[in-house]
């Protein structure tokens, strides 16, 4: 393989169990450290809706004992590995007998549904921005407006969110305040689903968009400032190209790597979902299930989140990793 090396795809796939196994072990650690016990917690809120449970104390005992929690921690800590190798993620402690795995497969699809499109959306908007803000060649008149487009970089994805709920949905009435689809709409691959779902994710997505296509503007404008005194480009000005040509040819194509690597990790970590924002919107996606795992103390819910997020992320690292050598010739493995 060009530019890769026996030895650095062994050393960096153990690098990579090495992270996974750290993650995971971060993520069964610190729920257990959070004061408070999960399952007398749920007892707590039976009490709460019933006003009584008779037994709670044996309650309490045999249902520690039905998820292992009875266990010394150094027992519950192998069970937790082995599951995590196996993808068995357990039950939820809250949603029993539902599994971990059954909800997450729920909440997936909805977080990459909006996460993965307003995440694509952002990195060309923004890149389109940076790189026109850079080039000499651009208008004045449009290197005067494209500042304004970032006005709402610096504003957090969840107060964006409460402001376009705000005008858009209580406000003008535009769009709905909150959920995945309408009610009385049947989930499935037809059109009302659909529409209604696009329709939904709609101001979620603006959030996300508004608030972070800043970060691939301003990265993206101090790469074609570096690349603007290469050779190449003087090379393909004096050749009289066109300016589009040169422009994304030239300009754009020998800047946009650094931003892959970026967009690369973003995609991997879009499976933790955005929590605020999906809360605030009640989206049923990643990040809402994460929200609810915490609020609850629901261990299993929490360590098969983020685990998902850990692996995602470590996966499209090592395969970023292990492809630039065939993206751009110059990076190599090889000893020298």
């Amino acid at each position: 393989m060009r530019g890769l090396t026996k030895e650095y795809v062994i050393r960096r796939l153990f690098m990579y169990v090495l992270t996974i196994w750290l993650g995971s072990t971060l993520i069964f650690l610190i729920p257990r450290l959070v004061p408070g016990d999960p399952i007398a917690a749920m007892v707590t809120r039976m009490q709460q809706q019933a006003g009584y449970v008779e037994n709670s104390a044996e309650i309490i005992a045999a249902w520690r004992a039905r998820f292992g929690l009875d266990a010394p921690l150094s027992i519950q800590y192998l069970r937790f590995l082995r599951n995590s190798v196996t993808l068995d993620l357990g039950y939820s402690l809250t949603q029993f007998p539902t599994k971990v795995t059954e909800q997450i497969s729920k909440s997936l699809p909805w977080t990459i549904g909006l996460l993965a499109l307003a995440t694509v959306i952002s990195f060309i908007l923004g890149n389109t921005i940076g790189a026109l803000m850079a080039w000499r060649r651009t208008p004045r008149a449009v290197k005067s407006l494209l500042p304004l487009s970032l006005t709402f970089t610096s504003v957090p994805f969840f107060m964006l969110g409460i402001l376009l709920l705000y005008v858009f949905a209580f406000g003008l009435k535009w769009f709905p305040v909150g959920g995945g689809y309408g009610r009385g709409v049947t989930m499935g691959l037809n059109l009302e689903f659909i529409g209604s779902a696009l329709y939904h994710a709609v101001l979620p997505a603006l959030a996300i968009i508004i608030s972070s296509m800043g970060f691939w503007a301003l990265g993206m404008r101090g790469m074609m400032i570096t690349t603007a005194g290469e050779d190449y480009m003087v090379l393909a000005d004096a050749k009289a190209l066109t300016p589009a040509r040169i422009f994304w040819g030239y300009g754009v194509r020998n800047s946009i790597l650094p931003q892959v690597t970026a967009l690369a990790l973003a995609l991997g970590g879009i499976v933790g979902g955005a929590v605020l924002v999906e809360y605030i919107f009640s989206y049923p996606g990643m990040g809402y299930l994460l929200y609810q795992g915490i609020v609850n103390n629901d261990y299993t819910i929490i360590q098969g989140v983020v685990f998902i997020l850990i692996l995602t992320t470590a996966t499209a690292v090592l395969i970023l990793d292990l492809l630039y050598p065939f993206v751009d010739p110059r990076i190599s493995y090889q000893r020298r």
